[in-house]
């Protein structure tokens, strides 16, 4: 079988979270597939748990929505009970409770991110298998391998939201781009100052906006 190494990778689920100074920003593509089937072009893969508190889903959706509708109830309760908004960091411990109690039937890895008044943003990735991990940033997916690399050299300590927001819109540019073009505009993007009329002069030039 011939393969055309030049054409568009196709690169899967993407959920990423990167925090900044003064909260979190979360992003995903919006392709549920079935197999080589792509049964829903606009689903959405960030479910509010609270107010305060997002989740990024990967992996089977049926599993990922039935835990993140058990997390919402259960800090709906916690709420009531001590009567102030539940912590990113106990939401985080449930999803991780329930994804590792019931690791042998679930297929599915998150990102749950948030602000709250005693740690600000934060982002937890609860993979596979129950773990959980506090990071500046993180990805999940199966297209998230692709995108490590440019995540240790974009992102950085303090960040502004503009700069936030460009690292995690140039994630879903390969879907209109070629590869190659794809990793030319990182690296421009990378070593210049992002504001936000820049952002939305390079996107518009882009065909993004």
């Amino acid at each position: 079988m011939d393969i055309d190494l030049s054409a568009p990778h196709s690169m899967g689920t993407t959920i990423i979270g990167v925090t900044y100074n003064g909260g979190v920003v979360l992003g995903a593509d919006s392709r549920t597939s079935t197999g080589m089937y792509v049964a829903n072009r606009a689903s959405d893969k960030i479910t509010q748990l609270t107010d305060n508190v997002y989740i990024c889903r990967s992996g089977s959706a049926a599993d990922s929505q039935v835990i993140s509708d058990y997390v919402r109830y259960f800090l709906h309760q916690h709420t009531i009970q001590l009567g102030q908004p539940a912590t990113v960091k106990v939401a985080a411990n449930l999803v991780r409770l329930l994804s590792y109690q019931n690791k042998n039937m679930l297929q599915m890895g998150v990102i749950v991110g948030g602000w709250d008044k005693y740690e600000g943003g934060q982002i937890y990735s609860v993979p596979l298998g129950g773990t959980i991990l506090k990071q500046p940033f993180a990805i999940g997916g199966s297209g998230s391998t692709y995108l490590y690399g440019f995540f240790d050299q974009a992102w950085k300590e303090g960040m502004s939201k503009d700069e936030a927001e460009v690292c995690k819109m140039l994630i879903f540019v390969p879907d209109i781009c070629s590869v190659n073009m794809f990793w030319q505009k990182i690296l421009f993007l990378c070593y210049h100052t992002i504001t936000s009329q820049i952002m939305s002069y390079v996107l518009s030039r882009w065909q993004l906006l």
